[in-house]
């Protein structure tokens, strides 16, 4: 896809995301409870990149 194509269809896009944003849409809820289920799938996503990204490994200088 050409790259003024894209950015023009970004335009557009977000043009419809703020025009519906401002119609009056009802806003989400700011505080909802989370299901036990959730939670517990955003712990296992927060292992997982843990065990995934590696840590840098510090050297002992020698005496």
């Amino acid at each position: 896809m050409h790259s003024d194509i894209h950015l023009v269809l970004h335009t557009l896009n977000a043009a419809e995301l703020h025009e519906a944003a401002t119609d009056g849409a009802p806003a989400a809820p700011a505080a909802t409870a989370t299901s036990v289920r959730e939670q517990l799938g955003w712990k296992l996503v927060e292992f997982g990149l843990r065990l995934a990204v590696p840590h840098p490994r510090t050297t002992c200088a020698a005496a």
